[in-house]
């Protein structure tokens, strides 16, 4: 999953919560419909200032966008790693002939012979 994908996850989010068009989000934070639709949909990666004009139109600070930027990455990561935990599982094993664990703690055992 890229950045600029997750960015404009959240910012639709907020924008949906708070009952706002895109239409009307796009006039104030002083940026195209199509422009803002783009990033919305992670197709577009904002400058900086866009972000601020964006979040200032949300009245959201910064901190708090790339808060709920982070929880959601964080998220994602968490939902795919029991299959990255697997693939890199089968790699150990083919390499090294070395038996991979399973059970409640494989997670870390399978972890610590990857790193």
């Amino acid at each position: 999953m890229l950045l600029r994908q997750v960015i404009g996850n959240v910012f639709r989010r907020l924008r949906r919560e708070r009952g706002i068009t895109l239409r009307e989000l796009a006039e104030l934070a002083q940026v195209s419909v199509p422009y803002l639709s783009e990033i919305e949909r992670g197709r577009k990666e904002p400058s900086s200032e866009i972000l601020a004009a964006i979040c200032r139109a949300l009245e959201l600070e910064l901190t708090d966008l790339l808060a709920e930027v982070q929880f959601d990455l964080a998220t994602a990561v968490r939902q795919t790693l029991p299959v990255r935990l697997q693939t890199a599982a089968i790699r150990v094993e083919e390499r090294s002939h070395v038996q991979v664990p399973s059970g409640p703690r494989a997670s870390a055992q399978v972890f610590a012979l990857v790193a």
